[in-house]
């Protein structure tokens, strides 16, 4: 049973949802002050697996600095390739203890004084109100870092509605558009719409331009990523078409070469494998064509890079110094 001591950090209205949860498109209304069990498996306490610094997003992102990027445990989407499966896979043991607001904080401000500018909440559809408490949080704190919204976008439009004022940077994956696929492979078939929805109203409050600061460091708007999967470089295609035909080609895209086979997929028949570089060039050939302007690409050998290890202190210490996006 969470205390009342830990949920008085949350506004009434949020306080109130956590007793029949419909916060995510699952609308499990899961008894959440009581433990959770609904689909994310989590409770209302602020579920945080790991805080750290993080050099290995797009260089609008982390900057040379790094972002201080905050993990949440558990995840509204299953996706059976996920490369944070040791903290996003419903039922692991992956909180780190960090369950009180105050040591979180400090966590979050003793990174900041390191010279990152910018906090990401990773993985946070099914904790808004959590993402809301840390923020309002780091303002009793005198604290104002750019916020950074990572989300998978299996999101409710008047979640992200809630959002607006509060998320400086909206970082949301595209997955797929085909319901079959976005069924197999993360549990979700109604996820095509529900993302596109969700990526609208990011993009009506947004739009195209990404306001930098001086150190080039994103201040305000929205950062589309996709990662290719291997033996799906059509849906990827696809994905390209929708976003430039629903949003504008001109918003900034994100394409990641970067995926590698965990535990989870070994005996898959496609998903086994890394990606091949023509693969993946053919998917950048189709960005070009559709008349992508803004964004970045990487190297193929990204995938030896990001694979992040959630029982160190520091999950991502293979790149704190390595960055393979290229403008």
């Amino acid at each position: 049973m969470i205390t009342v001591k830990q949920t008085d950090i949350y506004d009434p209205a949020d306080r109130l949802n956590f007793e029949e949860c419909t916060l995510c498109p699952r609308d499990c209304h899961a008894d959440r002050l009581s433990g959770g069990g609904g689909y994310c498996g989590t409770d209302a306490g602020l579920n945080i697996s790991a805080i750290c610094l993080h050099k290995g997003e797009e260089p609008s992102i982390s900057g040379t600095n790094g972002i201080c990027n905050i993990f949440f445990a558990g995840c509204n989407l299953q996706c059976i390739f996920c490369q944070n499966h040791q903290i996003s896979h419903n039922g692991l043991e992956s909180r780190n203890g960090l369950s009180d607001l105050n040591p979180v904080l400090d966590r979050i401000e003793e990174i900041l004084s390191q010279g990152a500018s910018s906090i990401g909440f990773v993985s946070p559809s099914h904790v808004v109100p959590q993402v809301k408490a840390i923020i309002n949080g780091l303002k009793t704190r005198g604290l104002r870092p750019i916020t950074v919204y990572n989300t998978n976008s299996y999101e409710k439009v008047e979640t992200i509605r809630s959002l607006s004022g509060l998320i400086d940077v909206y970082l949301p994956d595209f997955k797929y558009v085909t319901p079959g696929i976005a069924s197999a492979l993360s549990d979700a078939v109604d996820y095509p719409a529900v993302a596109l929805r969700a990526l609208k109203e990011m993009y009506y409050q947004k739009g195209s331009v990404l306001r930098r600061d001086d150190n080039g460091i994103a201040e305000n708007g929205m950062v589309i990523r996709h990662l290719v999967l291997p033996g799906h470089a059509e849906e990827s295609k696809n994905v390209l078409r929708t976003v430039a035909e629903e949003l504008s080609p001109g918003v900034h895209l994100s394409l990641m070469s970067q995926y590698h086979p965990v535990g989870r997929v070994k005996n898959h028949p496609v998903l086994n494998r890394s990606l091949y570089k023509e693969e993946y060039d053919s998917v950048v050939a189709t960005m070009e064509e559709l008349g992508f302007r803004n964004g970045w690409v990487q190297e193929m050998d990204s995938q030896l890079n990001y694979r992040p290890d959630f029982s160190r202190n520091q999950p991502f210490e293979q790149d704190l110094n390595h960055n393979e996006f290229i403008y």
